[in-house]
């Protein structure tokens, strides 16, 4: 009688990576620095005076005022299960984005990007897109075996820009949430390390100058690019 059961490949060799330490983190079109209130939240809070609607998807937000902001800000950061950046565009000369690391979990290799908020003058901008991929790549060199996005599963421009960075559909945890009041399922995607030596790959065509003409203008898609190494595509999209 054969009583093998399936068990999970093994993983030889395998060591925790550590923790996100905060490091800067410098690209051709942004920067990210650690988020500090007293010198990023009142050029962010200036920012998203553009448009309320960044807040509309997110626990928190909209602040009517800059020291509420400040105070969120300074709260935030106390928190040690999270680690935020303040995104520079250099495009912009400004202070325009954040985003953070969560959910992290070095002995399980895993890791979430969440808590992206950009201000409207990066949206759809290369220093947003530098942005993701940036952290992206310090979590897989580190040697994180799994990276993580969760959106609203009502967020499309969010669940849009998760594939098209190059992260499969996982699916939709179903309640999964409730905040201002109102029900949260959640869309999961995700990427895992051996995908990303092609997704870097991709990135580096879509980041090159080449790829732009004067007016900024691509020519290949960061969606095209990546969708050789997703290896499931959102069937909302």
């Amino acid at each position: 009688m054969d009583d093998k059961r399936p068990l999970g490949a093994p993983v030889p060799g395998w060591t925790p990576p550590p923790s996100p330490r905060g490091d800067s983190l410098e690209g051709a079109y942004c920067r990210l620095e650690p988020l500090e209130a007293g010198k990023h939240a009142a050029l962010l809070y200036r920012a998203y005076q553009a448009d309320d609607r960044v807040w509309d998807y997110l626990p928190y937000g909209p602040f009517h005022s800059a020291a509420q902001y400040h105070r969120w800000v300074k709260d935030i950061v106390a928190n040690p299960a999270h680690l935020f950046y303040a995104i520079y565009s250099k495009e912009a000369r400004s202070f325009a984005g954040v985003a953070s690391y969560l959910r992290i979990t070095p002995e399980a290799g895993s890791i979430e990007v969440g808590h992206i908020n950009f201000a409207p003058v990066i949206q759809g901008s290369r220093a947003a897109t530098e942005a993701m991929y940036l952290m992206m790549q310090w979590a897989f060199e580190a040697g994180y075996r799994r990276y993580e996005w969760k959106c609203d599963a009502l967020n499309v421009g969010s669940r849009r820009a998760a594939q098209r960075l190059g992260l499969s559909y996982e699916g939709v945890f179903r309640q999964a949430l409730v905040y201002k009041g109102r029900n949260r399922d959640t869309a999961w995607f995700a990427a895992i390390d051996k995908e990303w030596p092609a997704l870097k790959q991709a990135y580096g065509v879509w980041l090159s100058p080449r790829n732009f003409d004067d007016a900024g203008r691509q020519a290949e898609r960061l969606s095209d690019l990546t969708g050789l190494v997703r290896v499931a595509d959102d069937p909302t999209l």
